[in-house]
């Protein structure tokens, strides 16, 4: 059942789409459609390097990106806009049409978004009736604000050939503040008619629909984080609710700072399970800053699936910084009247993609789900949760395996997720997994299961037209696809794979999970192959690049399976490991540290350093794509404190929130500035301040940088034929 379709034609697409949903997944062209979504932040990152980020996005499977337009960022005072650098809307959409990635706009008028005033400009506030409710006064601001954003949006639309397919309106409206019950519905709905009216006319619209959200009938997305640092408290806190299997959609804990989570007030029944939420990090705020691993991710990411998520809606996917305010700073803060304090720059959000552009741990660790959905999430859409009879829904239970089945009919996969961030789980030694089906049982090899692990396996798995895979102790990555049989590859220890029926020419390949983190899959020589290589490849729109930094005694060098037909230019052939061919640069770069002098100024609070770095002749003039020229340096800094500051030629460009993690500072973003000012502010013991891990603290209390190190980053091009 179509609930909603609209066609366009896309201009990176070049063919005719149509977009719709029923009520258990999304649609593209009638077929079940699992996209990846990531947020990421136009306003907070440089217009210049917006292309490089959304190749790198892409290249980590993401396919949709979805991003605030921020009201305050446009029209910090009333009635001047400011659509131009970092705020160019119209610029960002024909980066994403040219890098060939689909655009969800949240378009407000409220976001929240960790913003000054929720993203409402302060002259807005001023105003004699109050916003957010269903003034006819209030509604007219709103009006003209989403004409004005259209005329920057106007022709890339789906409809029009463009990038856009979604617009979500408002956000948590009902939740963070707003009416509720009928009023708030109305008020929602009347949103929808101004979009519509100033001309978004798309196939999806959406609301955020947890925790008595109103959501004005429109399609409601879902969130989930790791923690919550918006959480007044500065103790550990409850253990969540993402880490464990259940049927409930709703996250409790989202904007408890606010207002403890309500039920939903939609059916689940006629609405597929979306995430537009799913915490890819989490930003620190300064009374509470926990850290959010790639583990701490990569298994909520693994139980949304088990539970039955049809998209994966990352917020942040790429962290950013706020821009300078005309009139003030533009972080949230309890000055404004919200309950956090936020660092005035830094929107890292230890998101996938970091704050400058750095390729992390998880996104490599959520690369691993983007594989497996882009080759299966077809007919992985179409498959029904089961919860099994030993599973436990409480985070607390620490004792119990859980366990859940995603399948339709007889064919599907087993969840299992023995990790429950900042808690130690139960060891489950020698289990035999069972996936208990109508009419059978499938039993999986026997497995030791750590504290920490978590995994999914297939069953009754198609393997081309005339075989199955039965069960295998490891996880699908992808396929790679070739004319006269395809190669199935997977990741685990042990497979033990147990087929049945002709496979024919198609082969079963089993990576270990390190090398799955570090796969790649690009086409070459009209072949698919998957690239292992430690560094980040990422493709564009001829040929790819590795992203490198080097090491000592490193070459520059790359696993690929099956063998490419012929080397790269600079690259050679050097060896074969079991199923790789490895492949050599010939000239790598060499590691080049830069010098750096600190010049250190104490007070009682704080501690100054002058920073002097002497670059050894690196160019200033930047290239996208720039060869042997370092792409970026970044500063590294170990530092003990409350919290830095970053000075450039006496203007505060950044800043960071000790959490004992190291901050890096990419400074090409700066031009390479020869001359940086770091201040360091006192971190006391006895502040009221949650940290996950604390620092010892010589006489109670420090403000040091302990190490400062620069490290380059070179883009190699990677020509394959």
């Amino acid at each position: 059942m179509a609930v909603a379709a609209v066609e366009g034609k896309v201009k990176h697409l070049n063919a005719k789409e149509v977009f719709g949903w029923t009520p258990e997944y999304l649609t593209r062209n009638g077929r079940p459609w699992f996209p990846v979504m990531g947020e990421f932040h136009y306003s907070r990152y440089p217009d210049r390097y917006w292309e490089e980020s959304l190749y790198k996005m892409k290249a980590c499977g993401v396919d949709v990106v979805s991003t605030y337009v921020i009201w305050i960022h446009h029209e910090e005072e009333e009635g001047r806009y400011d659509f131009t650098g970092c705020r160019n809307l119209r610029k960002f959409l024909a980066a994403a049409d040219k890098c060939g990635v689909l655009i969800f706009l949240r378009i407000g008028p409220w976001c929240h978004g960790e913003v000054r005033n929720g993203g409402f400009p302060d002259w807005l506030l001023q105003k004699e009736y109050e916003p957010r409710t269903n003034d006819e006064r209030y509604f007219a601001c709103v009006e003209a604000y989403y004409n004005r954003v259209f005329e920057e949006v106007q022709g890339y639309l789906l409809k029009d050939g463009g990038p856009i397919i979604g617009v979500q309106i408002e956000n948590e409206y009902g939740h963070c503040g707003g009416l509720q019950a009928e009023d708030g519905e109305a008020h929602m709905r009347r949103l929808k008619e101004l979009a519509v009216k100033a001309g978004f006319e798309v196939p999806y619209y959406t609301a955020t629909g947890w925790g008595g959200a109103a959501t004005g009938g429109l399609l409601p997305v879902l969130g989930g984080y790791c923690d919550a640092p918006w959480d007044p408290r500065i103790t550990e806190i409850e253990p969540s609710v993402n880490y464990v299997f259940t049927r409930e959609r709703n996250d409790r804990n989202i904007g408890s700072d606010q207002r403890k989570g309500e039920d939903l007030t939609w059916s689940c029944d006629k609405f597929p399970y979306l995430t537009a939420e799913l915490g890819g990090g989490i930003q620190v705020t300064k009374h509470r800053r926990p850290v959010a691993s790639n583990r701490d991710i990569g298994a909520m990411t693994l139980t949304k699936l088990g539970c039955g998520a049809n998209l994966l809606g990352y917020y942040m996917y790429h962290g950013g910084t706020n821009p300078h305010g005309k009139r003030s700073t533009l972080q949230e803060s309890r000055e404004t009247g919200y309950p956090n304090d936020l660092p005035e720059y830094s929107y890292d959000f230890n998101a996938p993609i970091r704050e400058y552009g750095q390729i992390s741990d998880t996104a490599l660790e959520l690369k691993l789900y983007a594989m497996f959905l882009h080759d299966f999430g077809e007919e992985f859409c179409r498959m029904d949760t089961y919860l099994t009879e030993e599973n436990p829904e409480d985070p607390n239970d620490v004792s119990c395996l859980r366990t859940a089945i995603r399948r339709n009919g007889s064919s599907g996969y087993l969840f299992v997720n023995n990790y429950q961030r900042r808690k130690q789980l139960a060891e489950h030694n020698a289990v035999t997994l069972k996936a208990e089906l109508p009419g059978e049982c499938i039993q999986f090899g026997a497995q030791d299961i750590h504290d920490g692990d978590y995994f999914f396996y297939p069953f009754h798995f198609p393997i081309g037209e005339k075989a199955e895979l039965l069960c295998a102790n490891a996880t699908p990555l992808c396929v790679l696809h070739r004319g006269d049989g395809n190669r199935y590859c997977f990741y685990g220890k042990d497979p033990d794979f147990k087929v049945t029926g002709e496979p024919g020419k198609n082969e079963l390949v089993c990576l270990s999970r390190q090398e799955a983190l570090h796969s790649w899959k690009i086409e070459a020589g009209g072949e698919e192959h998957l690239l292992i290589c430690g560094h980040p490849v990422i493709k564009r729109e001829q040929g790819c690049d590795i992203l490198y930094r080097p090491k000592a005694h490193e070459t520059v060098e790359f696993a690929a399976f099956p063998e490419l037909a012929q080397s790269p230019e600079g690259f050679e052939k050097s060896r074969t490991e079991g199923i790789y061919t490895v492949y050599t640069m010939s000239n790598s770069p060499k590691p080049q540290p830069l010098r750096c002098k600190m010049t250190e100024y104490r007070d009682a609070d704080s501690t100054r350093y002058e920073v002097e770095i002497e670059y050894d002749g690196i160019y200033r003039e930047q290239g996208f794509f720039g060869g042997r020229i370092p792409e970026d340096v970044f500063l590294k800094l170990d530092y003990t404190g409350e919290s830095l500051e970053l000075f450039i030629n006496g203007t505060k460009e950044g800043d960071h929130f000790y959490t004992g993690q190291l901050w890096e500072i990419g400074l090409k973003r700066f031009d390479f500035p020869e001359k940086v000012e770091l201040v360091i502010h006192r971190l006391d013991r006895n502040m009221p301040v949650y940290i996950e891990t604390w620092p010892d603290l010589p006489d109670g209390g420090e403000a040091v940088v302990n190490t400062l190190t620069a490290e380059k980053e070179y883009r190699i091009p990677l020509q394959l034929a």
